[in-house]
């Protein structure tokens, strides 16, 4: 058989009867690849094959009867009368022209085919983003005006070959879970936006535009999910309009020369960095441990709330920053002085507690003035009795018996009378 068809190979080539015309096939290296050719309805029970470079007997690659051979597979759908041979692990070698042959008894029947074959990668080029988690992130993805009406699609990896099979979201349904695609076809550029960030989105991903013939193409895109900061403080701090104030700022201890940021908004993962392109935001005073941050000749558009930290720690500080005139500030400090911090409740206890004391001090307190009182009228009775005395010594001595001399008379009187009282008893 093979002598037979070798021969009518051979002479056929010279004049190729092409069933149908250029087949172009696209494939990566590594990957599998599929060369389906159509047959007329008359050939459906006829032996089909695939050759390479001019189909002589050494280049027939695998036939219907063979099924499987090395790399090489083929199947006849009679049906739809579709042959398809897969090549799988392709190589750069494999590269190059093809034809799906039917066996005939006169002359067999071609399709040229053209496989072309590239690495399995992409790009050159490569956008890097980042976000922090559980926040959101929009990646942006271009296009030509030719694909306006072209299948858009975004893909994890950085595998053209299957990034299609595997795509996150597509064009055709544009909210899938998380992610969600938005196409601006005047400014040619299609977005894919995803919300609720984890660390586990971190990674590469494909932007891909669908073709009709050809590869594929993409863009690539790197995202960096960050872990959710920290934040280990907030401070209030005040300055004046054209004077410099100085910003203190946590620093890892593991970097010296790792980035450091000071940024301005609402809230920490949506803020502007403004250590970027800011010549009146100046770096000073590095250390392990923190860092300072100037900001020369204040304006009244300083005034907001800062968030600082370094990029290799999760914590940063949160600063609320107010912005007063010079003209302000001395009247202030001329009408009143404020103490810097005020706090009712500290004031408070510390009255309670001196009320208390107070109440218990006070009992001992009204004891002891009518004992006071006393006191000094006995001292001022025995004044003037001393006083007394010693005017008239003579007339008291002889005039009349001393205080003294009839007090113990009426001791010795008192003590008589008990005697008698005792004796009588004892008689009885």
């Amino acid at each position: 058989m093979w002598s037979r068809q070798l021969i009518i190979i051979c002479t056929a080539l010279s004049f190729v009867i092409s069933a149908e015309g250029l087949i172009e096939v696209f494939g990566y290296k590594r990957r599998d690849v599929k060369i389906t050719c159509h047959y007329d309805e008359g050939y459906k029970n006829y032996e089909k094959y695939l050759c390479k470079n001019e189909c002589g007997s050494s280049d027939v690659l695998i036939t219907t009867t063979q099924k499987n051979k090395g790399k090489y597979s083929i199947t006849d759908n009679i049906k739809i009368r579709v042959v398809t041979v897969t090549i799988s692990d392709l190589q750069s070698r494999d590269a190059g022209k093809y034809w799906c042959g039917i066996t005939r008894r006169v002359k067999d029947l071609y399709t040229e085919v053209k496989l072309h074959i590239k690495e399995d990668r992409c790009c050159n080029n490569v956008n890097k983003i980042q976000s922090i988690e559980e926040g959101s992130v929009t990646i942006s993805c271009p296009y030509d005006f030719q694909s306006v009406n072209k299948l858009k699609f975004l893909c994890r990896g950085n595998r053209p070959s299957t990034c299609l099979q595997q795509a996150v979201i597509t064009s055709s349904n544009t909210q899938n879970g998380r992610f969600r695609l938005s196409d601006d076809r005047k400014s040619t550029i299609f977005t894919v936006t995803i919300s609720s960030l984890t660390l586990e989105d971190s990674g590469s991903y494909l932007c891909g535009v669908q073709r009709n013939s050809g590869f594929d193409d993409f863009s690539a895109v790197e995202l960096e999910v960050k872990a959710k900061l920290f934040c280990l403080k907030s401070s209030n701090i005040s300055g004046i309009e054209g004077r410099p104030v100085t910003l203190q700022c946590p620093n890892s201890g593991q970097q010296h020369d790792n980035k450091k940021f000071l940024c301005k908004g609402d809230q920490h993962n949506n803020c502007t960095d403004m250590m970027e392109n800011q010549t009146k935001f100046k770096l000073l005073k590095v250390s392990s441990i923190c860092f300072s941050v100037i900001i020369t000749e204040l304006e009244a558009a300083d005034a907001g709330t800062y968030y600082c930290g370094s990029d290799s720690q999760l914590t940063f500080i949160k600063i609320q920053l107010a912005v007063g005139s010079l003209h302000q500030t001395s009247s202030a400090e001329q009408v009143t002085s404020q103490p810097p911090s005020h706090n009712p409740d500290l004031t408070l206890f510390y009255i309670l507690r001196v009320v208390l004391f107070l109440l218990w001090i006070l009992p001992f307190v009204l004891l002891m003035i009518p004992k006071r009182k006393s006191k000094q009228q006995d001292i001022q009775m025995n004044v003037l009795n001393t006083s007394d005395t010693s005017e008239n010594p003579r007339i008291n001595d002889i005039c009349e018996p001393s205080h003294q001399s009839i007090r113990s008379n009426n001791e010795a009187a008192e003590s008589q009378h008990v005697n008698q009282s005792l004796t009588t008893n004892e008689d009885l």
